[in-house]
């Protein structure tokens, strides 16, 4: 068995070898892949130092192909990478959209990743990390509208972003002037409520994407989904405010409950204690964090609950690892045969 990483350079590809190193994940060689300037680099994965490879044109020789070097790549490449018999599971944009590519989060929809025809597209990161705090409430009581309010960390915009937050806050505090590159103004100290490009709509597509996606991931097309995304000046983890309108009332204690034993959520849910989802707590963390459960002052019986999840990891690198598990776990994952 063969797993590659394209765009093992990235931020998202350090991250795909973490997961990998404690993955449930069967497989006997690893590959990585990046962009011709970053060709020979030495990664370590398990002990061994592996080197990157550049990214070929054609087939990769791989049972499994992680990919996250952007759609454009993806859109040119991954048709090839399945022609050569790979399942590629694909961290860009560039076919979360296309009806015949399932859009998976494992905890959600993960048997809709075993109808594939070569391609699972990973979603949006804000979207994965609520839809995993909202699917279960939405098949216990049904979701009718979701209103729903981002905090972005800088790592969104992958290592570039995160480095312009270092970069810029250190030129703040020198007392010079921050120059903005990565984002449309200086984030450090400053949140800027623009991520992605704008839409006639008068939304981002980022705010779009968390409602194209997370109707597609919970299979509900009737549900009503209005974003505000927000970048702010952390390094990663993103964090949401979501208010929902229910099919039937619910309780925040029952809600508390019912996701206390939910796959993939951590409920952080003591206000007297102090204890709420924050990215100082979510960073670095597989589970989403949920809490501030509060009964709705808008929607009667609806529900308020800020959720706080590692983009790189559930948002991400995490996410597509789960997807090659549960295909392996469901003997849908098998090594083809070489000579």
């Amino acid at each position: 068995m063969r797993v590659a990483i394209v765009g093992a350079t990235g931020a998202v590809g350090h991250e795909l070898l973490k997961v990998l190193e404690g993955s449930s994940l069967q497989f006997d060689e690893l590959l990585l892949f990046a962009s011709p300037r970053s060709a020979g680099t030495q990664l370590t994965f398990k002990g061994q130092s592996l080197t990157v490879q550049v990214t070929p044109e054609g087939a990769i020789d791989a049972d499994v192909i992680l990919a996250s070097a952007g759609g454009s790549i993806s859109k040119a490449l991954a048709p090839k990478w399945v022609e050569g018999g790979a399942v590629v599971i694909d961290n860009s944009s560039a076919f979360r959209y296309d009806a015949d590519v399932p859009l998976v989060v494992p905890e959600v929809n993960g048997d809709a990743a075993l109808g594939h025809k070569g391609i699972i597209a990973n979603p949006n990161c804000t979207t994965a990390i609520a839809v995993v705090a909202v699917a279960p409430i939405h098949r216990e009581y049904g979701v009718k509208r979701m209103i729903v309010s981002t905090y972005q960390a800088t790592s969104g915009a992958g290592a570039k972003g995160m480095e312009e937050l270092l970069e810029q806050t250190r030129a703040e505090l020198n007392g010079e002037q921050a120059q903005a590159s990565v984002f449309a103004h200086p984030i450090p100290f400053n949140v800027i409520p623009h991520i992605d490009s704008f839409q006639d709509n008068g939304y981002t597509k980022e705010e779009m994407k968390v409602a194209w996606e997370t109707r597609k991931i919970i299979g509900d097309d009737s549900l009503k989904i209005s974003c505000t995304a927000v970048r702010i000046p952390t390094l990663r983890t993103h964090s949401e405010a979501i208010t929902l309108e229910l099919e039937r009332s619910a309780t925040p204690g029952a809600v508390r409950e019912l996701l206390a034993g939910a796959a993939g959520v951590e409920v952080r849910d003591n206000p007297e204690g102090k204890l709420y989802p924050m990215p100082l707590t979510a960073s670095g963390k597989y589970d989403v964090e949920v809490g501030r459960i509060r009964e709705s002052l808008v929607f009667d019986g609806g529900i308020d609950l800020f959720v706080a999840g590692d983009q790189l990891l559930k948002g991400a690198a995490l996410n597509a690892v789960q997807i090659a598990e549960y295909l392996q776990q469901k003997g849908a994952l098998k090594a083809k045969q070489r000579a």
